[in-house]
């Protein structure tokens, strides 16, 4: 009877470093639970944005810069007004 449960307390013992070890594996390449990695990895992704939204910006700028329209004027409100 004792070698019963000595045997499956055993069995129990490995899956249980099993399991631990296979946690261990699953949180180190994990995203969420390596603080390290993720912190750069965001950093780096901010840093992208920001640049990626400031090239925009400035392509939108150079695309749809100010034109002077050409506006017809009559010529009696000038500086030296013509009139007939």
């Amino acid at each position: 009877m004792r070698i019963l449960i000595f045997v499956t307390q055993l069995t129990a013992m490995t899956t249980q470093e099993e399991y631990q070890q296979d946690l261990r594996k699953v949180q180190g390449s994990d995203f969420t639970h390596s603080w390290v990695s993720s912190s750069a990895f965001l950093f780096y992704l901010q840093v992208f944005c920001f640049c990626a939204l400031l090239l925009g910006g400035c392509y939108m700028l150079y695309t749809k810069r100010f034109h002077k329209p050409d506006v017809t004027i009559q010529e009696s409100t000038l500086y030296t007004p013509v009139y007939k």
